[in-house]
C-alpha cells in the first residue's frame, strides 16, 4: 500500500468511527510504526482535515446537533480524586467534555482536547493519568481551569453547575 492510499484510509477508518481510535491500533493495522502514523495525521491535518489527538486516540469531531449547547466553565480542585469527582459529576448529568484549558503566566492559553462523555471513557482517561504519572495541566495554574462542555439544554448546564457548585468545584462560567 502506498502512503497516500494509507492516509486516505486512516481518513476513512477516523470518519466511520464513533470512538477515538488509538495509533498503537492504526500502526499495527496498517503495519507501520507509531511514527509514521503521527506523521500520516499531521498530513492530513495539514491538508485541512480537522483530527483531534486525545487520550483516548485520533478521532473526528463530529457535527453537533443544532439544539446542543457549548460552554465553558472554570473549575478548580485538587489532587487526582477531586479531578476524577468533577469530570464524574459533569458526564453522569448529561454532559461532554470537550477540552481542558489552563491560562499559564508565561505561555498564554493551554488547551488539549480530552473528549469524555462516559464512565468508559472518563476510566480510561484516568487509567492513562495513573499508568504515565502524568501530571494534569491544572498543576501549572494552582487547579484553575476551563472545561469546555457540551450539554442538551440549558436545564442540562444548570444541574452540572448547581453540582459543581455544591462541590465546590466551580469557579464562573464564560
Amino acid at each position: 500500500m502506498k502512503a497516500w492510499q494509507r492516509r486516505e484510509e486512516i481518513l476513512r477508518e477516523l470518519k466511520s468511527s464513533k470512538k477515538p481510535i488509538k495509533g498503537k491500533d492504526l500502526s499495527e493495522r496498517f503495519n507501520v510504526s507509531r511514527q509514521v502514523i503521527v506523521q500520516d495525521i499531521a498530513l492530513l491535518r495539514a491538508r485541512g482535515e480537522e483530527i483531534l489527538a486525545t487520550p483516548q486516540g485520533y478521532i473526528i469531531p463530529k457535527s453537533q446537533k443544532e439544539n446542543r449547547l457549548i460552554r465553558k466553565i472554570v473549575c478548580r480542585h485538587e489532587g487526582y480524586e477531586e479531578m476524577e469527582d468533577e469530570l464524574k459529576t459533569i458526564v453522569d448529568l448529561g454532559g461532554r467534555i470537550i477540552d481542558v484549558i489552563v491560562e499559564h503566566p508565561l505561555y498564554g492559553e493551554i488547551k488539549s482536547p480530552i473528549e469524555i462523555s462516559s464512565r468508559l471513557d472518563l476510566e480510561e482517561f484516568m487509567e492513562s493519568i495513573r499508568t504515565t504519572k502524568a501530571e494534569p495541566l491544572s498543576t501549572l495554574t494552582e487547579g484553575i481551569h476551563i472545561h469546555t462542555i457540551e450539554v442538551e439544554d440549558k436545564e442540562s448546564l444548570e444541574r452540572i453547575k448547581e453540582a459543581l457548585n455544591r462541590k465546590n468545584y466551580l469557579i464562573k462560567e464564560d
